[in-house]
């Protein structure tokens, strides 16, 4: 997937223009309120920053990891809000938690690399010392989507990240297409085996989604779409 809305056939390549920009400025909108509502203070320099970030999200090497991505996140997040002790910082941590991102990266790099931008970034923007801190936090969690007990916050970011898992059938398989895209440069064996290991340790969590409503929804749609992207892999 690109980081743009989609034309429907026949669309014009003005309406085509005016839809990423709608979806740009709805975007950043959306940047502007959580920054002020989590304690920003630079008004000017906010609005850098989520610029910035957004550009990171549209970078064209992304198929999935991209500003639909971030959009869904969001809006599960916005969904789910009451849930949360600090709804704007895990919106925050939505805006970082993949702002940097390289296929080519191993481990828990890009989320390491996406922190530290997170700390730089929102910090020259004005966030208070502790809000910079809990962002960290939260990104950092992406990495294995393993919260503890009574984290609401790192729960709902988590389970948001993952919602992707839990869709009707014919969309997680353009999910996984679209993974498969980003990972072009490797070899079909070794992306098999790579993605194969992703997967189990999906399946191995206890739980893939911890809010209670979402576990109740989702748990058994995302297992199910991991299991059977799985068999087709061996």
């Amino acid at each position: 997937m690109a980081g743009t809305t989609r034309a429907a056939p026949g669309e014009s390549s003005a309406l085509r223009r005016y839809g990423r920009l709608g979806r740009v400025v709805d975007l950043l909108d959306r940047w502007r309120a959580a920054a002020r509502g989590a304690g920003m203070t630079d008004a000017v320099e906010l609005t850098r920053v989520g610029e910035d970030l957004l550009t990171r999200w549209r970078e064209p090497h992304r198929h999935y990891h991209d500003a639909d991505h971030l959009a869904a996140v969001l809006d599960v997040v916005d969904a789910h809000a009451p849930a949360a002790g600090q709804p704007d910082l895990v919106r925050l941590a939505a805006w970082c938690h993949d702002a940097v991102y390289d296929p080519r990266a191993g481990g828990d790099a890009n989320e390491r690399d996406s922190a530290a931008l997170a700390g730089t970034l929102l910090t020259r923007a004005g966030l208070p010392a502790d809000a910079v801190a809990e962002v960290r936090r939260l990104v950092l969690l992406t990495a294995g989507h393993a919260v503890e007990p009574g984290d609401a916050d790192g729960a709902l970011l988590c389970d948001a990240d993952l919602a992707v898992l839990a869709a009707p059938p014919e969309a997680y398989d353009r999910y996984a297409a679209a993974i498969r895209r980003e990972y072009a440069h490797v070899p079909e064996p070794a992306f098999r085996a790579g993605r194969a290991r992703v997967l189990a340790g999906l399946l191995a969590l206890p739980a893939l989604f911890r809010l209670p409503p979402l576990t109740r929804h989702w748990e058994s749609q995302a297992r199910a779409n991991l299991t059977r992207e799985l068999s087709t892999l061996h």
